[in-house]
């Protein structure tokens, strides 16, 4: 092992008045972060950055105890170190420490008693700019018998801020007005608070069709605010499926988001009066903290076990999809559980055929692979270690599933073990369609409705 593979201590008598140690350490987000996680100190001076930029130093500032923290790394890790026991210990505190600094820890020997073997340090800590931010007095009882270990190796540690990806999301609506939205039946507390959320974001202006009483009594009882919504009065969901999709026929709405009613219910109501010549189906938009990128899942929740023919539409609408989303060029994998083509596998034909049809531009618009196995569309490392040579494997903005079976079962993976941030939406009928499960919560559905946002502005500029 070479030596900083080991922890070794200082002795009480190794240490002579006036011997120091260092510690150079830059504070980065991810600090204040796991800080603020690790101690409960959520004080919005250092994770609000809206409330920071109005306080006294208009920026986030570190926690003045992470600095404390690092006296603390170089008491106990290297002087005296492994053996040492806290007394005591005074700080003050001169200067936040803000995002970038980098401070130096100086800990100098003041006294030593030999009665007890306790020592007393001076600390100080100073940033970039050589001033002080931290300075005060320390008191241990030093080790007397040396101590040398092997250093424990931590794990690595993956900070998910999902409030920080759900606002990234929204943030690719900025600028854009709000749309006029169907709602469908919201007559549960999640259905409910999906719009009024969106609504208050700025994505939509929702128009609630259903039992206005009922409506109304899940709004009072958990404190939605329906001021400036209009509520159109239905009397059961077969009803106010019926209206919202005629509310989008006729131009009233520019898109349409599911309630608490059955799917079945509303996407009858969309096939017999929203149709188009393309094949309807959906596509998850998940945010996944170990993925550099959003990527899309389709079809995950329409198609059953779609053809040939309707998975041409399917492909499609996502890369119609990823062009809203401003992926000039998206990149589809196809997925199976192989690489190579076999008849034994039907979805591996299917693959085949697709790349095909996009090489003679029957699929336009984006970049296509296939078969490939889920780790070599997302990561690079698998694909080199099986030789796969393509512009799609370990990069793909789309993942296209055989049928809606392995599509909703990776699509809940990586929401409930992954953590990802979901989205869904509906594509290929005349207006795009937030459809969500009873379990979604009003965040998903308020990004969701960000997504048909963007996609209706997008459409207005094409018709320009």
């Amino acid at each position: 092992m070479s030596q900083n593979q080991f922890i070794e201590n200082k002795t009480y008598d190794e240490i002579q008045v006036g011997d120091t140690a260092q510690l150079v350490r830059t504070l980065r987000p991810s600090d204040i972060h796991l800080f603020a996680i690790m101690s409960g100190d959520v004080n919005p001076t250092h994770v609000d950055t809206e409330f920071a930029r109005s306080g006294q130093f208009r920026e986030i500032v570190g926690h003045s105890m992470w600095g404390s923290a690092l006296i603390s790394t170089v008491l106990g890790t290297e002087f005296p170190g492994p053996g040492t026991v806290y007394v005591s210990q005074s700080m003050n505190f001169h200067r936040p420490i803000t995002v970038g600094d980098t401070l130096t820890i100086t800990i100098t020997c003041k006294a030593k008693h030999d009665r007890d073997h306790h020592i007393v340090f001076d600390c100080l800590a100073v940033n970039q700019d050589g001033m002080k931010i931290i300075d005060g007095l320390a008191e241990v009882q030093a080790p007397t018998e040396k101590i040398k270990r092997a250093r424990i190796q931590l794990p690595d540690i993956t900070i998910s801020d999902r409030e920080q990806r759900y606002r990234h999301l929204l943030s690719i609506t900025a600028g854009l007005s709000p749309i006029p939205i169907s709602v469908v039946h919201p007559c549960d507390k999640e259905s409910l608070s999906g719009p009024v959320q969106a609504a208050k974001a700025g994505l939509v202006e929702p128009i609630l069709v259903g039992p206005e009483a009922r409506i109304r009594a899940v709004a009072e009882e958990f404190g939605f605010d329906l001021n400036g919504m209009t509520i159109i009065d239905t009397p059961h969901s077969h009803a106010s499926a019926a209206k919202a999709v005629s509310l989008c026929a006729e131009g009233k709405a520019d898109a349409l988001m599911k309630g608490s009613l059955h799917t079945d219910e509303m996407m009858g109501e969309v096939v017999r009066h929203l149709r188009t010549e393309r094949r309807i189906s959906h596509v998850f938009l998940a945010d996944v903290p170990t993925y550099p990128r959003p990527i899309m899942i389709t079809d995950a929740a329409v198609n059953i076990e779609p053809t040939l023919e309707e998975k041409v539409h399917i492909v499609q609408n996502a890369i119609d999809l990823g062009h809203d989303l401003g992926i000039a060029e998206p990149k589809v994998a196809i997925l199976s559980a192989v690489e190579t083509v076999t008849g034994k596998i039907r979805s591996t034909l299917d693959a085949a055929a697709l790349c095909k049809m996009a090489d003679r531009g029957q699929i336009k618009g984006g970049l296509l692979d296939g078969p490939l196995a889920f780790d070599n569309a997302v990561s690079l490392v698998a694909a080199k270690t099986k030789g796969i040579q393509s512009v799609v494997a370990g990069q793909a903005d789309i993942l296209m599933v055989p049928d809606l079976e392995s599509g909703n079962m990776l699509a809940k993976q990586l929401e409930y073990l992954a953590k990802a941030l979901m989205a869904g939406v509906v594509l290929g009928a005349r207006v795009p369609i937030v459809l969500t499960s009873r379990a979604d919560t009003a965040e998903t559905r308020a990004a969701s409705c960000a997504i048909v946002q963007l996609m209706v502005h997008r459409r207005r500029e094409q018709h320009a």
